[in-house]
């Protein structure tokens, strides 16, 4: 009897928040990727190429990338058999919106809302694709502390807080939620939307091809 395929799975991070939220989502859809496969989660630091905390969307969506194709260079040149590379990132998206509460000559005057974010980004070599969690928003002279006094994020939250070494516990999303969602659900949620183009491919590629013959 031939021995069972493993599919490996590499996370850029050896943070435990972040590979115990890349094992849980497996864990969901592992059987829907590889149902005559088990599948193992090694954890690689690897940079991601952008600063402490990113504060745009597409800076995250870069890190998360950036993150995924420093393990797909370093498997293509030292062998090491993993099978889906995976870059994590989690910061803040700066987001303007007209203030509705000001007077009617001061509408198209745009507010500011800081919110948190976690990233995920899921390659296999060929194709890859992003996840996301959703969004908190964070308290005004939280994100003045990180964004206009450069302070990284896990030490603003520890120092908001109160406590220390958060950024391995719950995290930022859990200071702020009460504990109802912890950083590791955040990035459990950003990897299982990112994996859904490799665990539900007979959907995808059926919607692209009822694109394509559209265009015909």
């Amino acid at each position: 009897m031939s021995a069972a395929k493993t599919i490996i799975i590499a996370v850029g991070s050896a943070r435990q928040p972040k590979l115990l939220a890349v094992s849980a989502a497996v864990e969901s859809f592992g059987r829907l990727l590889a149902p005559d496969a088990s599948c193992e989660v090694v954890g690689v630091e690897v940079p991601s190429g952008v600063s402490h905390t990113p504060s745009t969307q597409a800076e995250l969506m870069r890190g998360a990338r950036l993150r995924a194709e420093a393990l797909l260079e370093l498997n293509q040149r030292e062998q090491r058999g993993w099978n889906f590379y995976v870059g994590l990132e989690g910061g803040l998206d700066v987001v303007h919106e007209p203030a509705i509460s000001r007077a009617a000559s001061d509408a198209d005057v745009p507010s500011c809302r800081v919110f948190l974010e976690s990233w995920a980004y899921v390659a296999d070599g060929q194709d890859g694709y992003f996840g996301r969690s959703g969004a908190v928003e964070i308290p005004e002279a939280l994100a003045h502390q990180v964004l206009d006094l450069g302070i990284e994020l896990s030490v603003a939250i520890d120092k908001f807080a109160g406590a220390v070494g958060i950024r391995d516990a719950q995290g930022a999303w859990g200071v702020l939620s009460s504990n109802l969602i912890s950083r590791q659900e955040a990035f459990r949620i950003a990897v299982i939307a990112a994996f859904a183009p490799f665990y539900n491919k007979r959907l995808y590629q059926q919607s692209q091809a009822v694109a394509q013959g559209s265009n015909l």
